[in-house]
């Protein structure tokens, strides 16, 4: 017999936990399944950085409006699954001043604040930032710990009903008539699910999902090292004030920083080459900002692997939107299902609601969003955050050094 739900989600990281509980906030039936445990791909694999938006002010107006927007909505509803450091944007000599200059302008245009400093003052604010900084400005950066983020979110939709199934690998999409009839799920399930919808929120995989529905959705992934240091206090992100390039964050926890990160592309987000340049490069990189990370200790190193959308662009890696994409299959004969690619980490929030908006629409339900203002479960009590994560097997390598420890 098989199992019947209103929503199938599949992909258990952020943006799939976020379209769960936003679902189940407005009263639908839901049911979200993950092949690894929650956070298994690239949310609990990323730098961890809760963007400003000042990172993409002057290049892309709507992605950096969404993620002042929803840095703020997250520092109010997620408690300590967001470390709330700020950031800063650091000149260095040989960097171009208009560049600088650009963005800091974009910043203010759009309305995400910015205060600039000199070199001394930046120096206060990060005693070991290289001697050669010519000046910085400071914008609300963050950290947020994905393992905690998730499952909070898939905690909250549990609470309201939704069914959770970390360990339940999808193996076959029935469609029927231009219909997913169902859905055959292996692991803890091993059943078919039957669901009124259907959202592929599987990110980087979203093309190996859709394919199972004979859907092309064309992702050109990429990956990208983050190196995890020894290094106490260092307080704010840095952000390397010149455009876009390997090596040019870091992000902040309570007794390491991580150094990151690369971009190159790959074909199979599952089988991929790792190359120890990319940790070199990282770590040099960043050493040019906070030249005392170059001799300290490596403590733990990652590959994550980017869920970059792009159909018609030939330009791979930076290039590629770093924006969000919903596609409905209606448009490609299949009438129940849609698919939400692209995006960050930082809009998770914003990119289940579209989804939700979208599901809604198609079953009839009139019931609008809640997650932006209602707090998530358990955050302000990190040991109890700490044992959802275990809960939903949901520890990534992003924060492995924070949760847990509380």
């Amino acid at each position: 017999m098989a199992i019947e739900t209103d929503v199938l989600v599949v992909g258990g990281g952020a943006t799939g936990a976020g379209v769960a509980r936003d679902l189940a906030l407005r009263g639908i039936d839901v049911t979200l399944v993950e092949r690894d445990g929650l956070t298994s791909g690239t949310s609990g694999r990323s730098h961890g950085l809760l963007h400003s938006g000042a990172r993409y002010a002057e290049a892309d107006r709507v992605g950096a409006e969404e993620c002042i927007t929803e840095n703020r909505i997250l520092k109010e509803i997620a408690g300590a699954c967001i470390r709330d450091t700020g950031g800063l944007f650091v000149q260095l000599a040989g960097d171009d001043p208009d560049y600088f200059e650009t963005k800091r302008a974009a910043c203010e245009e759009i309305g995400i604040p910015v205060e600039t400093l000199d070199a001394d003052a930046a120096r206060e604010r990060v005693p070991d930032l290289a001697s050669d900084v010519e000046r910085a400005f400071e914008v609300p950066d963050a950290v947020i710990y994905p393992s905690r983020l998730v499952a909070a979110n898939a905690a909250d939709a549990r609470d309201h009903g939704a069914t959770i199934h970390p360990h339940a690998p999808v193996e076959d999409v029935l469609v029927e008539d231009g219909h997913v009839a169902g859905v055959q799920v292996g692991g803890t399930v091993e059943d078919t699910i039957e669901a009124d919808y259907v959202v592929n929120a599987t990110g980087a995989w979203a093309g190996e999902f859709a394919a199972m529905a004979d859907l092309d959705v064309e992702m050109q992934p990429t990956r990208g090292v983050m190196v995890s240091v020894e290094y106490d206090d260092l307080g704010p992100v840095l952000n390397r004030c010149r455009d876009p390039d390997d090596g040019d964050i870091v992000v902040p926890h309570e007794s390491e920083a991580v150094l990151g990160t690369t971009s190159v592309p790959v074909r199979d987000p599952d089988e991929y080459e790792t190359e120890q340049w990319e940790v070199e490069e990282s770590i040099e990189e960043c050493a040019a900002m906070l030249p005392s990370v170059a001799d300290a200790p490596e403590v733990r190193t990652w590959w994550g692997v980017r869920p970059l959308y792009a159909p018609d662009e030939a330009e791979r890696g930076r290039g590629i939107s770093r924006g969000f994409f919903l596609l409905d299959h209606a448009d490609d004969g299949v009438d129940n299902m849609a698919s939400i690619v692209g995006g960050k980490l930082t809009t998770y929030r914003q990119m289940a609601e579209a989804t939700a908006d979208l599901v809604c629409d198609d079953l009839g339900v009139d019931a609008a969003c809640r997650t932006a203002d209602q707090t998530l479960p358990s955050v302000d009590d990190p040991a109890q955050l700490d044992a959802l994560v275990a809960e939903f097997d949901g520890q990534g390598p992003t924060d492995e050094d924070v949760v847990g420890s509380a």
